[in-house]
This record gives C-alpha cells, sequence and structure tokens, in this order.
C-alpha cells in the first residue's frame, strides 16, 4: 500500500511524544530515518542582497519526503540556471513529529486477533514538519537582477508543486547584520 492521505494525520493529533510512569516507556523507539539530507546549498560564504522565500498560508503538516522532493527539485533548477555559486538556497524547517499508525488486520479471523482502539499509540511510519501560517519553508538567496529574479521564483514554484498546501512567494531585501 502507498502512503496514507494527510487527511489521517490532522494537525490537532497528539503530540510525537506520550508520558508514561516509567520514563523510559516515554520514548518512541523505531523512528524511521529523515529523507533530508541538507539544509543549506549553493554559495554559503557569498553575501546576497534579496531573499525569495516561500511562505505558508494555512497551519500544515509537511512529510520528510515531501520537503526532500521539494529541495531536490528546486536545487536542481537553481544549479542549472543560476550556477552552483550565484544562489544560496536553504531549507527552514526540520521533520521534528513524529507521524503514527494503529495497523489494523484484515481478512478472516482478524476480529479474533485485535483490540480494535484498546491501547492504540500506533507505530512510528514517518516524521513531519509542523508549520505554522506565515512560516518561511524554503529561502533563496541572490543578487537582484531581473533574469536571476525569474530563474529563482520559476524554481521556487517547483519546489512549490511538490509541497501540500496555500503557499505564496515573497521577495524581500536581506537585512544586514
Amino acid at each position: 500500500m502507498g502512503l496514507r492521505p494527510a487527511k489521517c494525520y490532522k494537525w490537532d493529533s497528539p503530540a510525537y511524544t506520550r508520558v508514561a510512569k516509567n520514563p523510559q516507556d516515554s520514548f518512541i523507539t523505531g523512528i524511521p530515518g529523515s529523507k533530508l539530507t541538507h539544509y543549506d546549498m549553493g554559495n554559503l560564504t557569498g553575501k546576497f542582497d534579496t531573499e525569495l522565500s516561500v511562505i505558508v498560508m494555512e497551519d500544515i503538516q509537511i512529510r520528510h519526503n515531501a520537503l526532500e522532493s521539494a529541495r531536490i527539485s528546486t536545487n536542481k533548477i537553481l544549479e542549472e540556471n543560476l550556477g552552483v555559486n550565484n544562489y544560496r538556497f536553504k531549507l527552514r524547517v526540520y521533520p521534528h513529529h513524529v507521524l503514527r499508525e494503529n495497523v489494523m488486520a484484515t481478512g478472516a479471523g482478524a476480529d479474533r486477533v485485535q483490540s480494535g482502539m484498546r491501547g492504540a499509540f500506533g507505530k512510528p511510519i514517518g516524521t513531519a514538519a509542523r508549520i505554522g501560517k506565515g512560516q518561511a519553508v524554503l529561502s533563496v538567496y541572490i543578487n537582484e537582477s531581473e533574469e536571476r529574479i525569474i530563474n529563482a521564483k520559476k524554481a521556487l514554484k517547483t519546489g512549490m508543486m511538490k509541497l501540500p498546501g496555500d503557499l505564496k512567494i515573497i521577495i524581500k531585501p536581506v537585512k544586514e547584520k
């Protein structure tokens, strides 16, 4: 079976930990590793004057595999169109929230094997980033020129197609520290 739809993992689902009388039992074991490999790409030491960011317009959860897919597709277009030294690409969220599934048996005799929703904490099946309204997910830093802004927007739009929810791109100058 493929991935379950997002409606199975609502924002109001319980937090990723549980509290037990024995503190060792409070930890969730067997959490699958995150598929995310890089969070900063491009020229990490360069000075850039413009920031383009993908902003979330609602509270959502984004799975780690969707974030990795958006990262790969966005970075590939940025590398091809701008060159590795002419941008900095940053993934701004981390998937901390553990998604769980109470696996139910199907078929003949399944009702004799299971106990329904009794003790239904579930087994970890993946992780997700919980993102609040107005929070940035992806950011690209470039030096301002019409062509670079067009190419960066094109790359971010490609990455946005891999992500759920209502998203928009904002452009703003980088603040000096």
